[in-house]
């Protein structure tokens, strides 16, 4: 199972466009025979030159087990935070993949690509030695706030059925419906490249960070391109807390109410556990809730039960349970 959404950045998404054939691709995944399946997430810090395919494949091979998934594409020249989700865990990736999201990466002034990064074929070139660290910093602040991007044909989001990055390599280009997306910061500094500089993004899921470089080189009269794209954080997973792939162990995995830890939680007694347990739509003094949720409902001992979302009679029921009737 993998559970990567499309959209975003880093996410032009596996397309498949750069990166060389790797060791993980087309190998089998040995599965555990009788023993324990993990439930759970991993953070990773992906390297580049791997799609999150492969990182998800590798993932696969260090648990010993199929159901494994990912929280989100991470381009494959791109570097950073992905999260992944094993066994019955995959089924709460949904609450990770539309957390705002952090880059950091390169602008390079004066050189447009066809794939809007450093992986792409040159389309353009202009004299831009002009351009100031003010006139980038001010096109760069225009693009604060809520905005309409459309995606780049290297992404993977579908357009009648196909990927277009597929469509792409095919060499055929198609109108794509822009998106309603939020840049929340974008701050540039210089870097010791002339013609280079240094970003910084916070954004909505779905923001192509790529869009956003182009989209800074055009309002200076020329073109741009982004290279050596670091996805910092998803929510509340940060590099901090990931684990780089070559170092990944079975040790690294999280419990599955982390991918929910930044939703209310509630922890209940035996009795609620069994209703939950069973899935039952429940009133909100049956959980000790109030609010608009969802909410992660827990066992005593901190376990993850269930996550409950509101339910159009004013009640709540389960979106995920994990538990199992006893």
């Amino acid at each position: 199972m993998s559970a990567g959404a499309p959209g975003g950045d880093g996410e032009a998404a596996g397309s498949g466009f750069s990166g060389d054939m790797h060791p993980e691709r087309g190998r089998r995944i040995p599965q555990k025979r009788g023993g324990p399946v993990t439930d759970g997430v991993v953070v990773v810090d992906k390297p580049a030159g791997w799609t999150s395919h492969d990182a998800v494949a590798r993932c696969r091979r260090i648990f010993g087990q199929k159901r494994v998934g990912h929280a989100g594409t991470l381009d494959p020249d791109a570097t950073g935070v992905l999260v992944v989700g094993l066994g019955r865990a995959t089924r709460l990736l949904r609450y990770v993949t539309d957390l705002p999201k952090t880059y950091e990466g390169e602008l390079v002034l004066g050189v447009a690509t066809s794939t809007l990064d450093a992986a792409g074929e040159e389309t353009g070139r202009w004299d831009m030695a002009a351009v100031t660290l003010d006139d980038v910093r001010t096109a760069a602040a225009r693009l604060v706030g809520a905005i309409d991007q459309v995606p780049p044909m290297v992404s993977a989001v579908k357009i009648g059925g196909q990927r277009l990055h597929a469509l792409a390599r095919a060499g055929v280009e198609v109108e794509r419906p822009s998106r309603r997306v939020t840049v929340f910061r974008y701050d540039v500094e210089p870097a010791p490249e002339a013609g280079v500089f240094r970003i910084a993004v916070d954004c909505s899921s779905g923001t192509y960070i790529r869009s956003l470089a182009a989209d800074v080189g055009t309002a200076l009269g020329g073109g741009a391109h982004l290279r050596a794209l670091r996805r910092t954080a998803i929510g509340p997973f940060t590099l901090a807390g990931a684990v780089p792939l070559e170092e990944l162990t079975p040790q690294a995995a999280l419990p599955p109410s982390a991918a929910v830890a930044h939703y209310p939680s509630v922890a209940v007694g035996p009795d609620v556990a069994v209703a939950v347990a069973t899935g039952k739509v429940l009133a909100d003094v049956d959980l000790g809730i109030e609010g608009a949720g969802p909410w992660a409902v827990l066992d005593g001992d901190g376990a993850l039960l269930a996550v409950y979302e509101r339910h159009p009679d004013g009640r709540v029921k389960p979106a995920v349970v994990l538990t199992t009737p006893i």
